[in-house]
């Protein structure tokens, strides 16, 4: 590959991991063509890109995007994401599915390392839309407890005066 290219690519992926804050290393060996389609299906349905790309160019990008990677060895692929807990799922379930593949080596979440427990732990985690559900309704709930509280407070006043 001439190094104009290989730049073009490392441009590439540095403008794709532009305000991501999860960036997932994987090991792909194992995975055939089409569990490897539907990886990427699955993914980019999910709102995730996933980018296999050589070691050297893909640490070159991560560093140049303002995060630290590490060393990487061996087939990588980069799954990069706005929402950490989206592709780890992701990543997590279809690993379940296809005898531990691809196996997670490592990442970036906001800047900070993580490796493959952290991935799992992430998996766990509601997604976004179901987090903020779940707040708007406690947030709702609590000031459902004060109308009461001070209705309650109101009808107790009302027969003191009578």
């Amino acid at each position: 590959m001439k190094k104009s290219e290989k730049e073009q690519l490392v441009s590439e992926l540095k403008s794709t991991m532009e305000g991501a804050t999860a960036l997932y290393f994987t090991d792909f060996t194992g995975l055939n063509v089409k569990r490897m389609t539907d990886l990427r299906r699955r993914l980019r349905k999910a709102g995730v890109q996933y980018v296999v790309i050589k070691n050297t160019l893909a640490l070159r990008a991560v560093n140049e995007s303002g995060f630290t990677g590490g060393t990487l060895k061996g087939p990588t692929g980069v799954v990069v994401s706005k929402d950490a807990a989206a592709a780890a799922k992701v990543l997590v379930d279809f690993a379940k599915e296809n005898d531990q593949r691809p196996k997670v080596k490592g990442g970036l979440v906001d800047g900070e390392t993580v490796n493959e427990a952290d991935v799992k732990k992430l998996a766990t985690l509601p997604s976004r839309d179901v987090a903020l559900g779940l707040m708007a309704g406690a947030m709702n709930s609590v000031l459902m407890m004060f109308a009461l509280a001070l209705d309650s407070r109101k009808q107790q006043l009302e027969t003191e005066t009578e």
